[in-house]
């Protein structure tokens, strides 16, 4: 069927008023007399723009937010342990996540025991804002077997390296099918309402598990397109288009788990955790190259960037400059990078995605960089600008639930960036939120032009009326 939208206003478009969608394809732009069509959508002045992808997403974590307990407004240890208490049901899983110590008057987490006592027994997991650490009750420890012995266990505070993922498993363990499908359904709804087509789910076997995985590559109908990423060695999952998205060589900065050179300035008896060294990096690389497979890793800090960088050229001694430029294999966050560093990874064809809300949640000289950091290593993070002069493409994300899926307040935190000199230009950030997601994952996408697949969103005063995505509407405001 031949469908036309008119009276709208199309971004990029010459003035154009009016397009004609047929077989999931744009086949008429224009402001003059469109070819029949069998039936007529009246835009009355909206805004028209190519729709959004949101290249890093964790859709069930992202949709328990909405359906759990969500901590992100928290601004004390006592709201934590209220807002447990009122929520607590004796051995009925509670999944919280969002609550960040740095911005709390007490500067600390809750400890453990306080946990126990307003849980009960009431299995409980609390992940950090940065998802890599958790507050657990005893409740749901007892349920991860070997995570009392694990690295990163701690008796007082919150968990992290693999006693948090051994944690993490019990509590996902817990989640019924149906949970854990309303809970997909929700983000993947809550994504199209924001104008957002396309998202790219990082799985895991130590995130989201096979079966969560599975589950979601099989939404199809009305909802986002899910590219899936498995950060893991082994064969992924049937459907996955790669093996990338958070293959961690580190943690985080929340978490004080990123990997640095120097020690942590507010914690100088630790600088973070490396997971994966060149060779292991380097391996993979090959690995995937060779097969013609997206390879990836999450890595955020400058001892991280360093050894991803080394992998690269280790990989290249193998099988050559060209043929890792052709895969196009992806990094996640890449916060911690300098501009030797990013010429290197742009002459192998690196996608970075990264994160512009993690800059206006986290940057600036008073923020949680800064605190963990020092101001001045703080002030080289996220280095938009010089990623994208040294030729990296860019693709944006939320890295949700860490941040919302919010696209516009994510364009506005690049063009804004809190640190001079790092931000972009709106069209560039636009760009980055729209056609590099697509280019991310291989795919054709993020322009309105006759012959283009007809994805796109209509918006009113930033506000979504309707969303798109290869002709089928997948969002409509009530």
């Amino acid at each position: 069927m031949r469908t036309l939208f008119t009276g709208g206003r199309i971004r990029g478009g010459d003035g154009a008023t009016g397009l004609v969608v047929e077989d999931g394809v744009l086949t008429w732009l224009g402001a003059g007399d469109p070819p029949p069509a069998e039936e007529t959508v009246d835009l009355g002045g909206a805004d028209v723009a190519p729709a959004f992808v949101d290249a890093h997403v964790h859709a069930t974590s992202a949709g328990l937010l909405r359906t759990g307990l969500d901590l992100t407004k928290a601004e004390s240890v006592a709201d934590v342990l209220d807002a447990v208490r009122d929520r607590a049901e004796p051995d009925v899983l509670l999944w919280g996540h969002g609550w960040d110590e740095t911005r709390w008057p007490d500067n600390r987490p809750p400890t453990g025991a306080e946990l126990d006592s307003a849980a009960g027994t009431t299995p409980v997991y609390l992940s950090r804002i940065d998802v890599h650490s958790a507050l657990a009750s005893t409740a749901l420890v007892d349920r991860a077997p070997g995570a009392r012995e694990a690295a990163g266990w701690s008796a007082t505070g919150p968990l992290t390296r693999d006693a948090h993922h051994l944690v993490r498993r019990a509590a996902r363990d817990t989640i019924t099918p149906d949970q854990r499908r309303a809970a997909q359904l929700a983000f993947l709804q809550n994504a199209a309402a924001n104008g957002v087509a396309c998202v790219h789910e990082c799985g895991g076997p130590d995130i989201s598990g096979a079966d969560d995985f599975r589950d979601l590559l099989d939404r199809h109908a009305s909802l986002p397109r899910v590219v899936g990423y498995w950060g893991a060695f082994d064969d992924p999952p049937a459907g996955a288009h790669g093996l990338a998205g958070d293959l961690f060589v580190d943690g985080a900065f929340g978490s004080r788990t990123a990997a640095l050179h120097q020690p942590y300035t507010d914690a100088p008896d630790t600088s973070g955790a490396r997971y994966l060294d060149a060779e292991r990096i380097a391996g993979h690389l090959v690995a995937c190259t060779e097969r013609g497979v997206q390879a990836g890793f999450h890595v955020i800090g400058d001892a991280a960037v360093a050894e991803v960088v080394a992998g690269f050229q280790r990989a290249e001694k193998v099988v050559g400059q060209a043929a890792l430029s052709a895969v196009r294999h992806r990094l996640e966050h890449l916060e911690m990078i300098d501009a030797e560093q990013a010429a290197e990874l742009a002459r192998f064809g690196v996608i970075a995605s990264v994160q512009p809300l993690f800059d206006a949640a986290w940057g600036g000289p008073d923020g949680m960089y800064a605190k963990r950091l020092g101001p001045d290593r703080a002030a080289t993070l996220n280095p938009f600008a010089m990623l994208a002069a040294a030729g990296l493409t860019l693709a944006f994300g939320s890295d949700a639930p860490v941040t919302r899926v919010d696209p516009w307040a994510t364009v506005d935190a690049a063009v804004e960036h809190r640190t001079p000199g790092h931000g972009l230009t709106e069209p560039a950030a636009f760009a980055a939120h729209t056609v590099g997601g697509w280019q991310a994952a291989g795919l054709t996408g993020g322009t309105l032009a006759v012959g283009a697949p007809a994805t796109f969103a209509v918006w009113r005063d930033r506000t979504c009326l309707r969303t798109v995505l290869d002709g089928t509407t997948i969002y409509e405001v009530p």
